[in-house]
């Protein structure tokens, strides 16, 4: 039920150079082994007909079976809607646990490969959206390993999906499952000015940005959520408080996206600590834009900046916040 990539497999256990697509392939490739719930024999290319895919791996769950399967694209996954919100994010609750169905949905997700519209959407608030569903995305290699591996082990279903524009960022890494549940943020870079927000594609991102901000005396704490459903509200509400501000990113349009809701709940949860509104860095409320704009469209590190001066800054502010640290 799944397409595996290509690429070499990194040795497992062991510090080596590997891509975000071939550790994925290893995540796979490991699960296969270690379960005969997800045997290789059952690896196979199917027809292009997505909700077919999805109903096939809910029957495929109701039996017993860990189906793990692949979107291709984003927006491919669209005609497999209503089987993953109606059927596989409701069974569970609709018959009073007695059914469990630990379905992985790989779709490759988001912009930056100069692919055209139906290649690089954003879809990610569909699925947060949606209860009965978890959705996590990975931004560096050995988390799509560890993330891939604790989703397939997962019982709830979990939507995986995958920024393809950095299947082949490198990173020397030991591929283990070992680490953050598959329901926590992490703190990538630590910082004490300001909290910058941000998943999958855009972490690398994030973390170029909040090395450029050192120049302009800013030191940038950086937050990879990694888990969108459910929300790490501890993790990210503990470091706005601390740093007094925060900027989300996402490729996503701006209106009525991911962003949004992140920036509702640290408004709830932070607002007498907050030196300056939440503010958002997206996608524009457009359709997904011919490639060669794309650059303009994605958020970008001179985006992020610009968004991180617009925030109050407050010396004062800052006095009477390191005094009551």
């Amino acid at each position: 039920m799944t397409r595996i990539l290509e690429t070499p497999f990194a040795t497992r256990g062991t510090l080596a150079s590997v891509t975000m697509a071939g550790a994925l392939n290893q995540a796979l490739a490991d699960a296969l082994a270690g379960d005969e719930r997800v045997r290789q024999d059952r690896v196979m290319d199917t027809p292009l007909a997505e909700a077919g895919i999805i109903g096939t791996a809910i029957g495929m769950a109701m039996n017993g079976l860990r189906p793990v399967v692949e979107m291709q694209f984003d927006a491919f996954a669209y005609p497999a809607f209503e089987q993953i919100t109606s059927h596989l994010a409701k069974l569970h609750n609709r018959t009073r646990g007695r059914i469990e169905l630990p379905v992985v949905v790989r779709i490759p997700y988001g912009g930056g490969i100069g692919g055209v519209e139906h290649h690089c959407d954003s879809s990610e608030a569909y699925y947060t959206h949606t209860p009965g569903l978890r959705v996590v995305t990975p931004g560096s290699p050995s988390d799509a390993y560890r993330l891939l591996q604790q989703a397939i082990a997962c019982p709830d279903p979990v939507i995986f999906l995958e920024p393809k524009r950095r299947y082949w960022a490198k990173e020397q890494a030991i591929l283990t499952a070992d680490g953050p549940g598959l329901d926590q943020a992490v703190i990538r870079r630590a910082g004490s000015d300001v909290t910058l927000i941000a998943y999958g594609g855009l972490v690398a991102t994030a973390l170029e940005a909040a090395q450029a901000g050192q120049d302009e005396g800013w030191d940038i704490e950086v937050i990879d959520l990694r888990s969108l459903a459910p929300f790490d509200d501890d993790t990210v509400a503990s470091s706005v408080r601390r740093t007094g501000r925060a900027v989300v990113i996402h490729e996503a349009s701006g209106f009525g996206g991911y962003g949004a809701e992140v920036a509702a709940r640290l408004s709830e949860q932070c607002f007498h600590y907050l030196a300056a509104p939440i503010l958002r860095v997206t996608g524009f409320d457009i359709p997904y834009p011919p490639p060669k704009f794309e650059g303009h469209h994605l958020p970008s590190v001179d985006r992020i900046l610009d968004a991180i001066e617009r925030l109050q800054w407050d010396d004062q502010w800052d006095d009477q916040r390191d005094d009551h640290a």
